[in-house]
């Protein structure tokens, strides 16, 4: 029973003809990417270090926005059904060579085709566990990170707070001393007020007793005149 025609696979196909280059050529580029996801066959092609990838990767683009445009398929479901190159026509020229010789130079060309389809629905159901086990471990990444950078702040905020606690505590004995020191000075400057008071106290006395013996002399000295009169 004869397979599925070229023409007649199913999927949303683009077409390079006539491009200067051997079937061969292309052909091994080309099964680098059948049967890959698109965005893998893309990234397959961008590491691949030959002319035949550049080109492949243009008709690969092309494809994916025909499904797009066309087909309203979604470009992250489809992968590469088929892709082929066929030979086109080839263009002979000549060569001069010895004794009036002349060799055949054959300028190949190639037609170049890539298929795109949707995925089966098991691969794609597969697909998406694969990305939401991705999302979820990248999230939990992302949490514990976040705990992480969170506890070191919090270890780091401790010794300020612990630094703060101590500058304050520092600060109230410096008061409390800044007080008793103002005590002391009231009771030394107290002291001193006492002392000065007591010194005129006594000068007062003094003066008072000078007085009274001045009082005495000039009694004594009247009553001697009397006696003597």
């Amino acid at each position: 029973m004869p397979g599925v025609k070229t023409n007649e696979r199913p999927g949303t196909r683009a077409v390079l003809r006539h491009y200067r280059m051997s079937a061969y050529k292309a052909r091994e580029v080309l099964d680098l990417i059948r049967g890959k996801d698109v965005d893998r066959a893309h990234e397959i092609l961008r590491g691949t270090p030959r002319e035949a990838a550049r080109v492949t990767a243009k008709v690969l683009a092309s494809a994916v926005a025909n499904a797009r445009a066309n087909d309203g398929l979604d470009p992250d479901e489809l992968f590469v059904s088929a892709c082929f190159a066929d030979e086109g026509t080839t263009v002979k020229r000549w060569r001069p060579r010895a004794r009036g010789r002349a060799t055949r130079i054959r300028k190949r060309t190639c037609h170049i085709t890539v298929i795109v389809s949707r995925l089966p629905e098991d691969r794609l159901t597969r697909r998406r566990a694969r990305q939401a086990a991705t999302t979820s471990a990248l999230r939990s990444r992302r949490v514990a990170a976040s705990r992480r950078g969170r506890d070191a702040e919090e270890a780091i905020d401790e010794p300020v707070e612990v630094e703060e606690e101590l500058a304050t505590d520092e600060v109230a004995d410096d008061e409390v001393e800044g007080a008793l020191d103002e005590g002391t000075d009231a009771e030394a400057e107290g002291d001193d007020e006492a002392e000065l008071e007591s010194e005129d106290d006594a000068a007062l006395r003094g003066d008072t007793d000078a007085e009274a013996e001045v009082d005495e002399e000039t009694t004594a000295a009247a009553g001697g005149d009397e006696e003597t009169d």
